[in-house]
């Protein structure tokens, strides 16, 4: 009998990460894996091909505590992952808290966060992600809608760190098939369809009424974007890396070195000082990087409050940051 096309394509990308990160014999791979069908689809591709390299498959599981039962939920996936044949599971609990930040934001960051110490525990050098290319579909349109610039319309990155996003170009149809076609029965998170957040809103509602007006191959189209942007703005943040470095200045940021740079490069280096310094990457936006610039060009006067409870301000020349007061 032949191969299903959808678990031959999950397979594929696999196979292609794993060679990509060219990993000896024995080495923990760990799988991030919530239940739904894009994780068990990576999963369970895992299993096959790094079984066939003598790796060593460790499946994750994150409860984050946000829903009822989650603990319960967490125990049948462990069992899941185990049946699916992998040689090692871990399942870590994390406190969520929004504080400064979205629900989804603060729980993205809690859940790599644990993730980064899973791979270090068991020494892995590579931990995958189930996200699929109408993940990334979403992400884009996510940006284009919050006016987030040319790094938000790139989209989510193949890989970072220790992680790395094997289906970003495997839609989220393939991997429900895939699902079906090895019997592997997916979990439907609440969350995916739950109309509080933007996200489930975008999935349910935004990208099937634009691939009904526009046509189909929206989705597509807005992942290839993000492919093709995603270059332009490594090579422009590459060279943002070093004009920040160049830019600092005991605790802040030299302002004449901050204006020195052309303003496609002085926005990255304001927002990477942002970042540094401790605001959310995922809620700092277009707006916030404008009010810096704005401050550093003399434009306004003050203070700027960003994300992360965190305020920029001028002093003695330069750019600093400060934890945020917080009235009781």
């Amino acid at each position: 009998m032949s191969l299903d096309p959808a678990v031959a394509a999950v397979r594929l990308a696999v196979r292609r990460t794993l060679a990509a990160a060219d990993l000896a014999p024995a080495t923990p791979v760990v799988v991030a894996c919530s239940g739904g069908a894009d994780s068990l689809a990576l999963l369970t591709a895992t299993v096959f091909e790094g079984h066939k390299d003598a790796l060593r498959v460790v499946g994750a599981v994150v409860d984050h505590g946000l829903q009822d039962g989650s603990g319960e939920h967490t125990d049948r996936v462990v069992a899941q992952m185990a049946g699916l044949g992998v040689d090692e599971t871990l399942a870590a609990r994390v406190t969520v808290e929004a504080s400064g930040q979205g629900l989804e934001a603060a729980a993205r960051e809690a859940r790599y966060a644990v993730l980064e110490q899973v791979a270090a525990s068991v020494r892995a050098p590579l931990v995958l992600l189930g996200h699929t290319l109408d993940d990334q579909a979403e992400t884009v349109l996510l940006g284009l809608a919050r006016g987030s610039g040319g790094r938000s319309i790139a989209g989510m990155r193949p890989a970072f760190g220790v992680f790395a996003r094997p289906l970003l170009g495997t839609t989220r149809a393939q991997t429900e098939q895939a699902c079906a076609a090895q019997g592997v029965e997916p979990w439907r998170d609440p969350h995916n369809t739950d109309p509080r957040f933007t996200r489930s809103r975008v999935r349910a509602t935004v990208l099937p009424t634009l691939e009904r007006e526009l046509g189909p191959g929206v989705t597509e189209t807005l992942a290839r974007t993000a492919e093709q942007l995603r270059p332009d703005m490594e090579a422009l943040d590459d060279i943002a890396e070093q004009h920040e470095r160049a830019a600092r200045d005991g605790d802040g940021w030299a302002v004449t070195a901050l204006l020195r740079p052309p303003r496609a490069i002085t926005t990255r280096v304001l927002r990477l000082a942002a970042l540094r310094s401790g605001a959310t990457g995922s809620e700092l936006f277009h707006v916030h990087v404008t009010a810096l610039l704005d401050l550093v060009e003399g434009r306004l006067r003050g203070e700027v409050q960003l994300p992360g409870l965190v305020t920029a301000h001028l002093l003695d020349g330069r750019l600093r940051f400060r934890p945020t007061a917080v009235r009781g």
